[in-house]
């Protein structure tokens, strides 16, 4: 059992990967919902407003973008940046581009090593696995 305090309200608390006890985490919960409510009410509105208006640091709000749990809309005229190239984005961590090229890349990692361990091993008729040499 993990016992730590929370970064919130500094009251102890059975960890669970979150920083914050569920006291906190529920009302964080609930702000999300109002914050998200806000959002939809009114989209143009811009991010320090919406941190202003909803009290809420504006940080909070990015880590909800960047979760995608939030967007920005287009017409609001808001954006973050993506992590990889820096492109503006209205939700996520990644643009479109850097998305596929990650994936891309990922992909072609698996592909050459199913392509390299094929040429490795080698099944007997007899059910026996027999690995070659270089």
């Amino acid at each position: 059992m993990d016992v730590r305090n929370c970064k919130n309200c500094g009251k102890l608390f059975n960890y669970t990967g979150e920083p914050i006890c569920p006291v906190c985490a529920k009302e964080l919960e609930d702000k999300f919902f109002s914050v998200r409510d806000y959002i939809y009410a009114n989209p143009t509105a811009s991010m320090s407003t919406v941190a202003e208006e909803m009290e809420i640091p504006i940080q909070q709000i990015k880590k909800w973008v960047r979760q995608e749990r939030l967007s920005f809309s287009k017409d609001s005229g808001m954006s973050i940046d993506c992590e990889v190239c820096g492109k503006p984005i209205l939700t996520g961590r990644y643009c479109k581009e850097c998305k596929m090229q990650m994936t891309n890349k990922l992909s072609g990692m698996y592909s050459h090593e199913e392509k390299h361990s094929s040429k490795q091993t080698k099944v007997s008729s007899n059910g026996k696995m027999r690995f070659l040499g270089n």
